[in-house]
């Protein structure tokens, strides 16, 4: 820990960086990712973090940077990892401050922030699902093939009608790939109830948050024939007990968590519950994904494709060779 007399400064960017081609979801579909950026100095190394202010939890990228500089003053006083806890709900503002002060402390001791996490091993390799956003099905097709030698596949959903075109489309043009469907919360039980059979049928091992989070309860009593995976039904601990006899899988997301604090936390609980594990992300660059790679460690499903998916990333960014992406540098983060 630092001497009582460093002052450590925050310092809060907000940064853009432009997708390649257009991002679509049910919600909708935009063609940049904005980011915010939180960096922590004591004078002589800083600390980094990213987060995506996401607006389905009521959040932008003005709100999101205004509370991080709001906390200017507690940072230069010293605060820790446990203060931020308490001083900041979970979210994207304080998945940023907590990244940056994992790094900072990693280059303050010399100890890579596995060791300082805990965790059994350094951060090997993964394989990261490759994400086809939402298009027609003759598209999804097409984009399919490109990327017929990748081997996880998240497909986009809209809930529109065309979804089991979609999937069959992809798979046919996807033979070998395993396939998982992500519908953004944008079916009705009874779309779900119509499509896992075909959806099993096909091949598909997960379906992610068929339902608004806040019809979950439809779940209960459900057999689905196909896993289900909550993510916006998922965000900090509290959340994990109402995901009871609903879901088989959480995805746990840093911008959601509020950092990789409470994400370790999350990922533990959740496989102590007999829940299988996805680690997940928003469209953003290699530093929102680095600290997400110590989490999905060992974890079942991996999608941190984010930087795959941006016409231009840090340098250094992250390391991806086809579909496995590697531990970051130091110095990227960590």
């Amino acid at each position: 820990m630092p001497s009582s007399d460093v002052v450590r400064r925050l310092t809060v960017r907000c940064e853009s960086f432009p997708i390649r081609g257009t991002f679509r979801i049910a919600r909708g579909a935009k063609t940049e990712a904005r980011v915010v950026v939180a960096e922590v100095s004591d004078g002589a190394v800083t600390g980094r973090g990213e987060c995506v202010p996401y607006a389905r939890y009521g959040e932008t990228v003005e709100g999101v940077a205004a509370a991080l500089e709001g906390l200017a003053g507690a940072v230069a006083a010293g605060l820790d990892r446990a203060a931020l806890q308490r001083a900041l709900p979970p979210g994207a503002a304080r998945n940023a401050l907590d990244c940056a002060l994992w790094d900072l402390e990693a280059k303050l001791t010399g100890l890579p922030v596995w060791q300082r996490a805990g965790l059994d091993a350094a951060p090997a390799p993964v394989t990261t699902a490759f994400t086809l956003s939402i298009d027609a099905p003759d598209a999804m097709a097409r984009a399919a093939r490109d990327a017929a030698d990748r081997p996880l596949l998240k497909l986009k959903l809209a809930g529109d009608g065309l979804d089991l075109e979609r999937v069959a489309a992809v798979r046919t043009h996807a033979p070998a790939s395993r396939l998982i469907v992500d519908a953004n919360e944008g079916w009705t039980p009874e779309s779900l109830h119509r499509l896992a059979p075909d959806f099993h049928r096909l091949g598909v091992e997960l379906i992610e948050q068929p339902l608004p989070a806040a019809d979950d309860d439809a779940l209960l009593g459900y057999e689905s024939p196909v896993p289900l995976g909550a993510d916006e039904s998922v965000h900090g601990l509290d959340s994990l007990e109402r995901l009871r006899g609903k879901y088989r899988v959480v995805n746990v997301k840093l911008d959601k968590t509020g950092g990789l604090t409470e994400a370790l936390a999350l990922r533990d609980a959740a496989l102590a519950a007999g829940l299988e594990v996805m680690v997940g992300c928003m469209v953003a660059t290699s530093l929102s994904m680095a600290p997400a790679l110590l989490l999905a460690q060992g974890t079942r499903y991996v999608d941190l494709d984010g930087p795959l998916l941006l016409a231009r990333d840090r340098d250094p960014g992250l390391r991806y060779v086809g579909a496995t992406v590697s531990p970051p540098e130091p110095a990227l983060w960590g």
